[in-house]
């Protein structure tokens, strides 16, 4: 088993089975030989996500993303181990890169990944992949609009609001209404109703929804949090607002 012993050894929980556990089971099957390095994740507790159950998802839908345009690129490969890296580290980065190139090789059943994902895990948590997919398809300087496309899918698919994927996206993608549109307001909505949606958002934002992820995934966490307070200073600038 070597280097995803650990992992196949149950350290993923509720993500080892159903049809994420049946990609990274092939995933894993195509790596075991040679395998030395060990992973870090934790042990799963109950039903709650946890750190493997996360990656693990996340690892299945980027792919996803990433074949959204039938064709996988060294560029795109390589933007995914750059954002990886600077949001997770070097040693983590590795391991997961060669996992990611074992799942891109097979058919990703997006459905049932993504009712999985549904059926398994937090709303906040479920946010944060829809970032993280965001962060990784721009990862070259631009969203694609098949990839959007794709990640509007797979959002409709593991229940994210409509308002919520908006807000996200315009975290990654500028127009002159972005910051109302993360602020998940209308340009003409009072003083007040801007204060009271923020109030809302930076509850549901704060990197601590996430912590029981792992300290990576919370620290990566704070990026969409400061992206909230960004829109709102904007606004209140533009408005005036104290």
């Amino acid at each position: 088993m070597g280097k995803y012993g650990k992992w196949i050894g149950g350290a993923l929980g509720w993500a080892f089975g159903g049809p994420i556990g049946a990609i990274l089971g092939f995933a894993f099957g195509s790596m075991i030989d040679g395998a030395t390095v060990s992973t870090t994740d934790t042990d799963p507790r109950g039903g709650q996500t946890q750190k493997g159950d996360f990656i693990a998802s996340l690892l299945v839908l980027t792919a996803a993303v990433m074949k959204a345009d039938n064709k996988i690129l060294r560029s795109e490969l390589d933007y995914v181990k750059n954002f990886f890296v600077r949001q997770f580290g070097v040693k983590f980065t590795e391991q997961k890169m060669l996992l990611l190139r074992e799942i891109l090789k097979q058919d990703i059943p997006l459905y049932d990944v993504c009712t999985q994902v549904k059926l398994n895990m937090d709303y906040e948590s479920r946010l944060q992949l829809i970032h993280f997919l965001f962060g990784i398809s721009s990862a070259d300087g631009q969203v694609h609009a098949n990839e959007i496309a794709v990640i509007e899918n797979i959002a409709r698919l593991i229940s994210i609001s409509t308002s919520d994927f908006t807000s996200i996206k315009a975290m990654f993608i500028d127009d002159t209404d972005s910051a109302y549109k993360i602020l998940e307001v209308s340009p003409d909505a009072s003083d007040e109703e801007i204060k009271k949606a923020y109030r809302r958002l930076a509850v549901m934002y704060h990197p601590d929804k996430v912590s029981h992820l792992g300290e990576e995934i919370q620290n990566s966490a704070k990026e969409k949090f400061q992206k909230l307070n960004a829109a709102y200073e904007k606004i209140k600038k533009q408005r005036g607002i104290v």
